[in-house]
Protein backbone atom coordinates (compact mmCIF):
# COMPACT_ATOMS: atom_id res chain seq x y z
CA UNK A 1 0.00 0.00 0.00
CA UNK A 2 2.43 2.78 -1.32
CA UNK A 3 -0.36 5.71 0.32
CA UNK A 4 0.14 3.84 3.95
CA UNK A 5 4.42 3.75 3.10
CA UNK A 6 4.46 7.43 2.23
CA UNK A 7 2.33 7.66 5.61
CA UNK A 8 5.00 6.14 7.70
CA UNK A 9 7.81 7.28 6.17
CA UNK A 10 6.24 10.75 7.51
CA UNK A 11 7.62 9.84 11.25
CA UNK A 12 11.29 10.35 9.90
CA UNK A 13 10.81 13.82 8.27
CA UNK A 14 10.95 16.30 10.58
CA UNK A 15 9.21 18.56 8.42
CA UNK A 16 6.35 17.00 9.19
CA UNK A 17 5.89 17.54 12.30
CA UNK A 18 5.63 21.54 11.64
CA UNK A 19 2.81 20.59 9.25
CA UNK A 20 -0.07 19.72 11.83
CA UNK A 21 -2.55 18.84 8.75
CA UNK A 22 0.05 16.46 6.70
CA UNK A 23 1.05 15.34 10.27
CA UNK A 24 -1.98 13.56 11.31
CA UNK A 25 -3.18 12.84 8.52
CA UNK A 26 -0.47 9.92 8.30
CA UNK A 27 -0.69 9.34 11.60
CA UNK A 28 -4.39 8.52 10.97
CA UNK A 29 -4.01 6.34 8.33
CA UNK A 30 -1.53 4.51 9.89
CA UNK A 31 -3.63 4.04 12.66
CA UNK A 32 -6.90 2.75 10.52
CA UNK A 33 -4.47 0.70 7.94
CA UNK A 34 -1.04 -0.59 9.43
CA UNK A 35 -0.87 0.76 13.67
CA UNK A 36 2.45 -1.53 13.79
CA UNK A 37 4.46 -0.05 10.60
CA UNK A 38 7.53 -0.75 9.66
CA UNK A 39 10.36 2.45 8.44
CA UNK A 40 13.68 2.08 6.78
CA UNK A 41 13.88 5.75 5.00
CA UNK A 42 17.24 6.66 4.19
CA UNK A 43 19.54 8.57 7.01
CA UNK A 44 17.80 6.52 9.47
CA UNK A 45 18.48 3.25 11.11
CA UNK A 46 14.63 1.13 10.61
CA UNK A 47 12.22 0.87 12.86
CA UNK A 48 8.69 0.10 13.47
CA UNK A 49 6.31 2.99 14.17
CA UNK A 50 3.41 2.34 17.15
CA UNK A 51 0.59 4.20 16.69
CA UNK A 52 -1.96 2.98 18.80
CA UNK A 53 -2.51 4.34 22.37
CA UNK A 54 -3.43 0.62 23.93
CA UNK A 55 -0.28 -0.54 21.83
CA UNK A 56 2.10 2.30 23.17
CA UNK A 57 0.81 1.61 26.91
CA UNK A 58 1.89 -1.96 26.42
CA UNK A 59 4.96 -0.86 25.37
CA UNK A 60 5.73 1.33 27.95
CA UNK A 61 4.21 -1.41 30.53
CA UNK A 62 6.70 -4.00 29.48
CA UNK A 63 10.13 -1.88 30.35
CA UNK A 64 12.36 -4.93 30.69
CA UNK A 65 11.22 -6.36 27.71
CA UNK A 66 11.23 -3.09 25.81
CA UNK A 67 14.27 -1.05 26.68
CA UNK A 68 15.60 2.91 26.56
CA UNK A 69 19.01 2.07 25.66
CA UNK A 70 20.42 2.11 23.68
CA UNK A 71 18.16 3.78 21.49
CA UNK A 72 15.74 6.41 23.38
CA UNK A 73 15.21 8.75 20.99
CA UNK A 74 14.92 9.04 17.17
CA UNK A 75 17.82 10.75 15.72
CA UNK A 76 19.59 10.34 11.99
CA UNK A 77 22.07 7.42 12.04
CA UNK A 78 25.01 9.78 12.16
CA UNK A 79 23.72 11.20 15.42
CA UNK A 80 23.17 8.33 16.81
CA UNK A 81 26.89 7.37 16.06
CA UNK A 82 28.06 10.80 17.03
CA UNK A 83 26.24 10.62 20.62
CA UNK A 84 27.52 7.25 21.61
CA UNK A 85 31.29 8.43 20.77
CA UNK A 86 30.29 11.32 23.33
CA UNK A 87 28.87 8.65 26.09
CA UNK A 88 25.74 10.79 27.04
CA UNK A 89 23.80 8.79 29.59
CA UNK A 90 20.50 10.66 30.84
CA UNK A 91 17.54 9.02 32.31
CA UNK A 92 16.02 8.17 29.37
CA UNK A 93 19.23 6.45 27.71
CA UNK A 94 19.03 4.14 31.59
CA UNK A 95 16.25 1.02 32.04
CA UNK A 96 15.96 -0.72 35.44
CA UNK A 97 17.38 -0.71 37.84
CA UNK A 98 19.85 1.44 37.16
CA UNK A 99 17.22 3.77 36.13
CA UNK A 100 15.37 3.67 39.08
CA UNK A 101 18.36 4.53 41.32
CA UNK A 102 19.71 7.32 39.52
CA UNK A 103 16.44 8.53 38.90
CA UNK A 104 16.25 8.92 42.79
CA UNK A 105 18.56 11.58 42.94
CA UNK A 106 16.35 13.74 42.09
CA UNK A 107 12.69 12.28 42.49
CA UNK A 108 12.57 14.43 45.87
CA UNK A 109 12.84 17.51 44.11
CA UNK A 110 9.68 17.01 42.25
CA UNK A 111 7.79 15.77 44.57
CA UNK A 112 4.18 17.17 45.36
CA UNK A 113 5.97 18.61 48.76
CA UNK A 114 9.06 19.80 46.92
CA UNK A 115 5.87 21.49 44.67
CA UNK A 116 3.84 23.12 47.35
CA UNK A 117 6.92 24.87 48.36
CA UNK A 118 7.65 26.38 44.83
CA UNK A 119 4.18 27.36 44.35
CA UNK A 120 4.69 30.82 45.34
CA UNK A 121 7.76 31.65 43.08
CA UNK A 122 6.17 29.89 40.31
CA UNK A 123 3.30 32.66 41.16
CA UNK A 124 5.54 35.51 41.37
CA UNK A 125 7.53 34.67 38.27
CA UNK A 126 4.10 34.22 36.40
CA UNK A 127 3.37 37.55 37.55
CA UNK A 128 6.70 39.04 36.18
CA UNK A 129 6.29 37.53 32.66
CA UNK A 130 2.87 38.43 32.41
CA UNK A 131 3.57 41.95 33.12
CA UNK A 132 6.35 41.64 30.62
CA UNK A 133 3.47 40.55 28.30
CA UNK A 134 1.66 43.60 29.17
CA UNK A 135 4.50 45.81 28.91
CA UNK A 136 4.91 45.15 24.78
CA UNK A 137 2.19 47.11 24.10
CA UNK A 138 -0.14 45.03 23.14
CA UNK A 139 1.61 43.20 20.37
CA UNK A 140 4.32 40.40 20.43
CA UNK A 141 5.80 37.31 19.66
CA UNK A 142 4.34 34.87 22.39
CA UNK A 143 7.10 32.47 22.18
CA UNK A 144 9.92 34.19 21.42
CA UNK A 145 9.21 36.86 24.07
CA UNK A 146 7.34 34.92 26.83
CA UNK A 147 6.48 31.08 26.46
CA UNK A 148 10.50 30.45 26.38
CA UNK A 149 11.43 32.67 29.15
CA UNK A 150 9.48 32.18 32.03
CA UNK A 151 10.06 27.52 32.33
CA UNK A 152 13.21 28.38 31.61
CA UNK A 153 13.90 30.83 34.41
CA UNK A 154 12.43 28.15 36.61
CA UNK A 155 14.09 25.51 35.76
CA UNK A 156 17.50 26.86 35.90
CA UNK A 157 16.66 28.46 39.09
CA UNK A 158 15.86 25.25 40.68
CA UNK A 159 19.57 23.73 38.93
CA UNK A 160 20.93 26.94 40.55
CA UNK A 161 22.50 28.13 37.30
CA UNK A 162 23.16 32.04 37.65
CA UNK A 163 20.72 34.04 36.29
CA UNK A 164 23.52 35.71 33.99
CA UNK A 165 23.83 32.18 32.15
CA UNK A 166 20.26 31.97 31.09
CA UNK A 167 20.48 33.43 27.75
CA UNK A 168 23.61 30.80 27.28
CA UNK A 169 21.11 27.80 28.32
CA UNK A 170 18.22 29.05 26.14
CA UNK A 171 20.48 29.46 23.06
CA UNK A 172 21.98 25.49 24.00
CA UNK A 173 18.61 24.08 25.00
CA UNK A 174 16.77 25.68 21.33
CA UNK A 175 19.82 24.63 19.16
CA UNK A 176 19.63 20.76 21.22
CA UNK A 177 15.48 20.60 19.98
CA UNK A 178 15.71 22.46 17.55
CA UNK A 179 18.61 20.76 15.51
CA UNK A 180 16.02 19.27 12.98
CA UNK A 181 15.28 23.19 12.11
CA UNK A 182 16.44 25.24 9.70
CA UNK A 183 16.08 28.43 12.00
CA UNK A 184 17.11 26.98 15.30
CA UNK A 185 19.93 24.57 14.54
CA UNK A 186 23.17 25.92 14.97
CA UNK A 187 25.08 24.98 11.71
CA UNK A 188 24.15 22.87 8.48
CA UNK A 189 27.20 20.57 8.34
CA UNK A 190 25.97 17.23 9.84
CA UNK A 191 29.58 17.02 12.08
CA UNK A 192 28.81 20.37 14.02
CA UNK A 193 25.16 19.01 15.00
CA UNK A 194 26.70 17.75 18.19
CA UNK A 195 28.31 21.01 19.07
CA UNK A 196 25.97 22.86 21.00
CA UNK A 197 25.81 19.15 23.17
CA UNK A 198 29.46 19.38 23.53
CA UNK A 199 29.27 23.07 24.55
CA UNK A 200 26.41 21.73 27.33
CA UNK A 201 28.27 19.58 28.89
CA UNK A 202 31.52 21.78 29.27
CA UNK A 203 29.45 24.08 30.97
CA UNK A 204 27.98 21.47 33.44
CA UNK A 205 30.87 19.77 33.63
CA UNK A 206 32.36 22.90 35.35
CA UNK A 207 29.42 23.20 37.20
CA UNK A 208 30.01 19.85 38.62
CA UNK A 209 33.32 20.59 39.83
CA UNK A 210 32.04 24.23 41.11
CA UNK A 211 29.13 22.41 43.22
CA UNK A 212 31.98 19.46 44.28
CA UNK A 213 34.01 22.25 46.37
CA UNK A 214 31.63 24.38 47.19
CA UNK A 215 28.20 22.97 48.10
CA UNK A 216 25.18 25.41 48.10
CA UNK A 217 20.95 24.79 48.90
CA UNK A 218 20.19 23.89 44.64
CA UNK A 219 19.34 20.75 42.62
CA UNK A 220 22.70 21.04 40.91
CA UNK A 221 24.82 20.20 44.41
CA UNK A 222 22.26 17.52 45.12
CA UNK A 223 23.35 15.84 41.49
CA UNK A 224 26.88 16.88 42.06
CA UNK A 225 27.36 15.29 45.49
CA UNK A 226 24.76 11.98 44.48
CA UNK A 227 26.63 8.85 45.09
CA UNK A 228 25.49 5.45 44.00
CA UNK A 229 26.75 2.50 46.29
CA UNK A 230 28.84 4.64 47.99
CA UNK A 231 30.60 5.86 44.91
CA UNK A 232 29.67 9.37 43.27
CA UNK A 233 28.29 9.75 39.74
CA UNK A 234 30.66 9.43 37.01
CA UNK A 235 31.38 12.81 35.15
CA UNK A 236 29.32 11.87 32.27
CA UNK A 237 26.11 10.58 34.14
CA UNK A 238 26.54 13.72 36.12
CA UNK A 239 26.67 16.33 33.02
CA UNK A 240 23.98 14.22 31.79
CA UNK A 241 21.44 14.28 34.67
CA UNK A 242 21.91 18.31 33.94
CA UNK A 243 21.41 17.84 30.46
CA UNK A 244 18.12 15.63 30.41
CA UNK A 245 16.73 18.94 33.48
CA UNK A 246 17.86 21.64 31.43
CA UNK A 247 16.43 20.57 28.58
CA UNK A 248 12.76 18.46 29.35
CA UNK A 249 12.53 20.93 31.90
CA UNK A 250 12.58 24.25 29.26
CA UNK A 251 11.21 23.13 26.07
CA UNK A 252 8.78 21.05 26.85
CA UNK A 253 6.78 23.17 29.16
CA UNK A 254 7.28 26.66 26.64
CA UNK A 255 5.39 24.51 23.81
CA UNK A 256 2.74 23.19 26.15
CA UNK A 257 2.18 26.71 27.10
CA UNK A 258 2.34 28.47 23.52
CA UNK A 259 0.58 25.98 22.07
CA UNK A 260 -2.18 25.89 25.39
CA UNK A 261 -2.61 29.73 24.39
CA UNK A 262 -2.70 29.00 20.37
CA UNK A 263 -5.77 26.74 21.28
CA UNK A 264 -7.72 29.12 23.22
CA UNK A 265 -7.20 31.65 20.91
CA UNK A 266 -8.53 29.49 18.36
CA UNK A 267 -11.04 28.40 20.55
CA UNK A 268 -12.96 30.77 21.90
CA UNK A 269 -15.64 29.29 23.07
CA UNK A 270 -12.84 27.45 25.25
CA UNK A 271 -11.33 30.26 26.40
CA UNK A 272 -14.49 32.19 27.74
CA UNK A 273 -15.37 28.99 29.41
CA UNK A 274 -12.43 28.89 31.56
CA UNK A 275 -12.14 32.76 32.06
CA UNK A 276 -15.59 32.30 34.23
CA UNK A 277 -14.94 28.96 35.31
CA UNK A 278 -11.06 28.91 37.06
CA UNK A 279 -11.69 25.62 38.64
CA UNK A 280 -11.70 23.95 35.28
CA UNK A 281 -8.33 24.66 35.04
CA UNK A 282 -7.16 21.48 36.05
CA UNK A 283 -8.25 19.69 33.33
CA UNK A 284 -7.88 22.18 31.04
CA UNK A 285 -3.77 21.75 31.69
CA UNK A 286 -4.10 18.20 30.72
CA UNK A 287 -6.16 19.28 27.59
CA UNK A 288 -3.33 21.67 26.91
CA UNK A 289 -1.08 18.73 26.95
CA UNK A 290 -2.46 16.39 25.03
CA UNK A 291 -3.34 18.81 22.21
CA UNK A 292 0.45 19.59 22.34
CA UNK A 293 2.23 16.74 22.76
CA UNK A 294 5.20 18.67 23.15
CA UNK A 295 7.55 15.10 23.30
CA UNK A 296 6.39 13.69 20.19
CA UNK A 297 7.78 9.99 20.58
CA UNK A 298 10.28 8.56 22.47
CA UNK A 299 12.49 5.25 21.12
CA UNK A 300 12.44 1.29 22.53
CA UNK A 301 14.27 -1.54 21.57
CA UNK A 302 13.48 -4.89 21.91
CA UNK A 303 14.96 -6.98 24.70
CA UNK A 304 13.33 -10.21 23.21
CA UNK A 305 11.60 -11.92 20.07
CA UNK A 306 8.03 -10.16 20.84
CA UNK A 307 4.54 -9.31 19.08
CA UNK A 308 3.00 -6.28 19.00
CA UNK A 309 -0.57 -5.85 18.21
CA UNK A 310 -0.13 -9.37 15.80
CA UNK A 311 3.35 -8.14 14.64
CA UNK A 312 6.73 -9.91 15.20
CA UNK A 313 9.12 -7.70 16.21
CA UNK A 314 12.66 -9.76 16.53
CA UNK A 315 15.37 -8.70 19.34
CA UNK A 316 17.07 -5.97 18.63
CA UNK A 317 14.46 -4.28 16.31
CA UNK A 318 13.41 -0.26 17.50
CA UNK A 319 10.15 0.91 18.13
CA UNK A 320 9.02 4.41 18.19
CA UNK A 321 6.45 5.29 20.20
CA UNK A 322 4.13 7.93 18.75
CA UNK A 323 2.69 10.07 21.59
CA UNK A 324 1.76 12.79 18.92
CA UNK A 325 -0.41 9.53 17.19
CA UNK A 326 -1.37 7.98 20.60
CA UNK A 327 -2.92 10.89 21.86
CA UNK A 328 -5.29 11.35 19.07
CA UNK A 329 -6.60 7.77 18.62
CA UNK A 330 -9.99 7.52 18.14
CA UNK A 331 -10.17 4.23 19.78
CA UNK A 332 -8.98 6.18 23.26
CA UNK A 333 -10.73 9.54 23.06
CA UNK A 334 -14.13 10.86 21.64
CA UNK A 335 -13.76 13.31 19.05
CA UNK A 336 -9.74 13.20 19.39
CA UNK A 337 -10.06 16.48 17.00
CA UNK A 338 -11.53 18.66 19.50
CA UNK A 339 -10.08 20.96 21.95
CA UNK A 340 -12.30 20.36 24.81
CA UNK A 341 -11.11 21.43 28.58
CA UNK A 342 -13.95 19.33 30.11
CA UNK A 343 -12.78 16.08 28.46
CA UNK A 344 -13.09 13.26 31.05
CA UNK A 345 -11.48 10.92 31.17
CA UNK A 346 -7.97 12.15 29.61
CA UNK A 347 -5.45 9.44 29.86
CA UNK A 348 -3.04 11.06 27.53
CA UNK A 349 0.52 9.58 27.72
CA UNK A 350 2.61 13.13 26.72
CA UNK A 351 4.47 12.15 30.09
CA UNK A 352 4.47 8.62 29.07
CA UNK A 353 3.51 5.92 31.51
CA UNK A 354 5.49 3.55 33.70
CA UNK A 355 8.65 3.84 35.01
CA UNK A 356 9.84 6.31 32.87
CA UNK A 357 6.92 8.51 33.38
CA UNK A 358 8.19 11.88 33.51
CA UNK A 359 10.21 13.16 36.75
CA UNK A 360 9.23 17.05 36.18
CA UNK A 361 5.10 16.00 35.16
CA UNK A 362 3.82 18.19 38.31
CA UNK A 363 6.31 21.27 37.88
CA UNK A 364 4.90 21.10 33.96
CA UNK A 365 1.34 21.21 34.94
CA UNK A 366 1.81 23.71 37.82
CA UNK A 367 3.86 26.03 35.58
CA UNK A 368 1.01 26.36 32.60
CA UNK A 369 -1.80 26.39 35.58
CA UNK A 370 -0.06 29.26 37.12
CA UNK A 371 0.85 31.41 33.96
CA UNK A 372 -2.45 31.12 32.63
CA UNK A 373 -4.21 31.57 35.92
CA UNK A 374 -2.62 34.89 36.08
CA UNK A 375 -2.93 36.03 32.83
CA UNK A 376 -6.81 35.11 31.62
CA UNK A 377 -8.17 37.16 34.60
CA UNK A 378 -5.99 39.74 33.17
CA UNK A 379 -6.70 39.37 29.62
CA UNK A 380 -9.47 41.56 27.80
CA UNK A 381 -8.86 40.34 24.10
CA UNK A 382 -6.71 38.23 22.45
CA UNK A 383 -6.48 36.99 18.70
CA UNK A 384 -3.43 35.84 16.50
CA UNK A 385 -1.40 38.54 14.93
CA UNK A 386 -0.05 36.21 11.85
CA UNK A 387 0.32 32.34 11.40
CA UNK A 388 1.76 30.49 13.86
CA UNK A 389 5.00 28.47 13.07
CA UNK A 390 6.05 25.26 14.15
CA UNK A 391 9.48 23.57 14.52
CA UNK A 392 11.15 20.97 12.27
CA UNK A 393 11.89 18.21 14.74
CA UNK A 394 11.12 14.08 15.47
CA UNK A 395 11.39 14.66 19.28
CA UNK A 396 10.68 17.65 21.31
CA UNK A 397 8.61 20.78 19.91
CA UNK A 398 6.10 22.52 19.30
CA UNK A 399 5.54 26.66 17.98
CA UNK A 400 8.24 28.55 17.22
CA UNK A 401 6.39 32.08 16.94
CA UNK A 402 2.82 32.98 18.19
CA UNK A 403 2.40 36.52 16.83
CA UNK A 404 -0.42 37.93 18.78
CA UNK A 405 -2.27 41.03 19.64
CA UNK A 406 -4.13 41.90 22.71
CA UNK A 407 -4.88 43.92 25.80
CA UNK A 408 -4.01 43.17 29.84
CA UNK A 409 -4.94 44.91 32.26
Amino acid sequence: MPIVDEAANVLADPTAYADEARLHAALTTLRANRPVARVDVPGYQPFWAITKHADVLAVEKANRQFTNWPRPVLMTAESDEMQAAIGIRTLIHMDDPQHRVVRAIAADWFAPKAMRAMAIRIEELAKRYVDRMRDTGGRCDFVAEIAVNFPLYVIMSLLGVPESDFPLMLKLTQELMGSDDDELKRSAPPDESMNALVEMFTYFTALTASRRANPTDDLASMIANATVDGEPLSEVDTVSYYAIIATAGHDTTSSSISGGLRALIEHPEQLDLLRRNPELMPGAVEEIIRWVTPVKAFMRTAAQDSVVNGVPIPAGDSLLLSYASANRDEEAFDDPFRFDIERVPNKHVAFGYGVHFCLGAGLARMEIAKFLGELLPRLTSIELAGPPELTATTFVGGLKHLPITFTID
